[in-house]
């Protein structure tokens, strides 16, 4: 097996355990609905801090960062617009494993869906 493959594994091993853990916090036990509400706000969290380390890095704030870093250092010396990092250049993280594993947690979740109403 691809050493990628077994590490993707692993971590979604380690999520679904996460999962399940956090079943018995919550709900002192586990069943598909406590599995469905916990991989639901699971996959959200990690789709939507994909989606917005997407829009980070797209570039999306460098204008209003700028523009924030330029004023509030105003009095610390003279700089212009240009010399001021953009905040894509500051936040560099790859958003591609979090909107995998986004994805499949959300794919098992439907798939708990389609059991518990069938």
């Amino acid at each position: 097996m691809n050493s990628l493959f077994k590490r993707r594994l692993l971590i979604f091993a380690a999520l679904q355990l996460f999962i399940i853990s956090m079943s018995f916090v919550f709900y002192h036990g586990i069943s598909l609905i406590s599995y469905i509400n916990i991989s639901f706000y699971l996959s959200s969290i990690l789709l939507l801090l994909g989606l917005l380390l997407y829009t980070i890095s797209s570039g999306f704030f460098d204008v209003f960062s700028k523009s924030f870093n330029l004023v509030f250092s105003r009095g610390q010396g003279k700089r212009k617009f240009h010399e001021v990092p953009s905040l894509s250049e500051l936040i560099t993280m790859d958003q591609k494993p979090l909107f995998f594993y986004g994805l499949t947690i959300g794919f098992f979740m439907i798939i708990a869906l389609i059991v518990f109403y069938f």
